[in-house]
């Protein structure tokens, strides 16, 4: 199906690009989540007319995201949990309790922005953890696990 991208999409195309995906995908995530829409003329001609107000919309989130990366940026959240004394944890930190522990500091993040590449953390120590906040933000933070017994 070729679609029309609506903001950016990453490993996908810019604004304004008419990509061909699955089905599948355009059917059940671009279409519903408002990030595409299905190449017709009436669209295409929607789009032209719209695309002023859309690129505007998308350099104020990038600029938005790009505030929240420069407070972000550095910070250090500390997460206690249950250890072993070899310093595994009795369970993860998962990016549901670093997103609890950004809030309780007053920083609002989206669990689904958070990133951690090999999954939950399972042991004690400091990691460094990056939150992507736009498609061309992302900003690192440190999460330090500390056990108790």
């Amino acid at each position: 199906m070729q679609v029309i991208l609506m903001e950016k999409v990453v490993n996908l195309g810019n604004l304004g690009d008419v990509v061909k995906v699955r089905d599948g995908f355009a059917r059940n995530y671009l279409i519903p989540q408002g990030k595409a829409k299905r190449v017709t003329p009436e669209n295409l001609a929607e789009f032209e007319k719209r695309r002023a107000e859309l690129e505007r919309q998308q350099a104020e989130k990038l600029t938005g995201a790009q505030e929240k990366a420069a407070r972000l940026e550095g910070l250090m959240v500390q997460i206690t949990r249950k250890a072993g004394v070899d310093g595994r944890l009795f369970g993860s930190v998962t990016n549901f309790d670093i997103a609890e522990a950004l809030q309780a500091q007053g920083h609002e993040v989206d669990k689904a922005d958070i990133r951690l590449p090999q999954g939950p953390l399972k042991l004690i120590g400091d990691v460094p953890v990056q939150i992507a906040l736009h498609s061309d933000v992302v900003a690192t933070i440190t999460v330090s696990v500390l056990g108790e017994h």
